[in-house]
């Protein structure tokens, strides 16, 4: 019987050469790797292929076949799929959205340096610029990247996975989101939103900006108590 994909990666790896400078790992020449697993050169091709598939393999001519940190293209196409039947609808992903960047705040508040929140403050002047110059691409390109660099200073693998496989319905939701304020004549206020939640990770307030996102979201309640971190 076949080995399960997940049985065969480990068997794999059992085999590969780790490079100490780059920590890359390169598998064995196919003869070598057929021999190793007991495989016929056929069964093994078509098992490389789906771990490449799935962006966890790449060939390099001249220097061998690796096993690598996935690249992202697999799992954006399974959500687009996801979406296009019908499985993921768009109130779900504005759902885990919500349940995300909550989080990210919060954490964001724990870590975040005076360089990363910096960053943030910038991606919220381009906001603002576009605002004033009526730029709706500009303002989007901007607010993206406000949450991207909140992600960025959390710095979790796993939820860099998901956000990279929903960009685009992420995407979609907040360019939505976006419409909807700038017909209500709310933008600045919107990214004023965006502000409250900044001005929470500076104080180093988990809870604050927990808060400030979901008020950014238009989740009204109450508001936390404020309390002093590390005091």
């Amino acid at each position: 019987m076949a080995d399960s994909l997940d049985s065969f990666v480990e068997r794999l790896l059992a085999l590969a050469t780790v490079d100490g400078d780059t920590g890359a790992r390169r598998l064995p020449p196919e003869r070598e790797l057929c021999e190793a697993l007991g495989m016929s050169r056929g069964a093994l091709r078509e098992q490389l292929a789906v771990i490449e598939r799935l962006g966890f393999l790449h060939r390099t001519q001249g220097r061998g076949t690796y096993l690598d940190t996935p690249s992202y293209g697999f799992v954006r196409t399974y959500f687009t799929i996801a979406r296009s039947l019908g499985y993921i609808a768009d109130s779900d992903v504005t759902e885990a959205r919500v349940m995300v960047e909550e989080a990210v705040a919060e954490a964001a508040a724990r870590s975040a340096t005076e360089e990363e929140i910096g960053g943030l403050r910038e991606a919220l002047d381009r906001m603002y610029a576009g605002e004033r110059d009526g730029d709706a691409a500009r303002i989007h390109e901007a607010d993206a990247d406000f949450h991207r660099r909140l992600l960025d200073i959390v710095d979790n693998p796993v939820l860099k996975f998901l956000q990279e496989g929903l960009r685009r319905a992420l995407a979609d939701d907040m360019r939505a989101r976006r419409e909807s304020a700038a017909r209500e004549r709310a933008g600045i206020a919107f990214d004023r939103s965006h502000e409250d939640i900044v001005e929470a990770i500076v104080a180093g307030d988990p809870e604050a900006a927990r808060y400030a996102m979901r008020r950014h979201f238009g989740i009204a309640d109450d508001q936390p108590e404020r309390r002093t971190v590390n005091g």
